[in-house]
Parts: structure tokens; C-alpha cells; sequence
């Protein structure tokens, strides 16, 4: 709702919170939605390297988007962007098991 102002005040800073805080608690839409917002630079810092991390921990999870965004950003990431991008995804899934620590 932050990300495009309904009902709210359009926020991507706050909507970039609060994708965070659910993307921690598992939810693989926000998980996509930090993604895109890193990819794109929408309330944080234009990052392809943390936009493929978030991608990649939402396509593991089946979220189709997410594989075709994940995609799209290797076609601009350096094959060292993507090795780091893969380490970020397996450390933060390894510190998120499913179903809490």
C-alpha cells in the first residue's frame, strides 16, 4: 500500500520496512517485493546484488515472478555479483529455516 499510496501516503521507504519485516517472517511475496524494490532502486539504494538475493529466496519458495525477475537482473550482474548474491540467499536461508530458528 506505501509502495503505491493506497490509502496511505505513497512511501518507499516505509513500504521497504515493512516488505522487510515480513520477508524475515517468511512471506514470499515480500521477499519478491524487496527484491524488485533493490533491483529498481524504490526506497532503498539500487542494489542487483541484495534485488537477486531477495529474488532468489522468493523463487526458492515458488513465487514465478520472482524466478523471471532473478533472471532478468543476471543479465546486468557480473558472474562475481551473482556468486555473491547466491552466499547471501544461502546464509540468510540458513539463519530463516522454515518454521523458525
Amino acid at each position: 500500500m506505501y509502495l503505491d499510496g493506497e490509502g496511505v501516503p505513497q512511501d518507499d521507504v516505509e513500504a521497504v520496512r515493512l516488505y522487510r519485516l515480513a520477508a524475515d517472517q517468511g512471506n514470499a511475496g515480500a521477499q519478491n517485493n524487496l527484491g524488485y524494490s533493490y533491483a529498481n532502486g524504490f526506497g532503498v539504494p539500487e542494489d542487483m546484488v541484495l534485488g537477486h538475493m531477495w529474488f532468489n529466496i522468493a523463487a526458492a519458495q515458488g513465487v514465478e515472478d520472482a524466478q523471471s525477475g532473478k533472471d532478468q537482473l543476471e543479465e546486468r550482474m557480473t558472474p562475481e555479483q551473482i556468486v555473491e548474491a547466491q552466499r547471501l540467499s544461502r546464509e540468510w536461508l540458513e539463519a530463516h529455516p522454515p518454521g523458525g530458528n
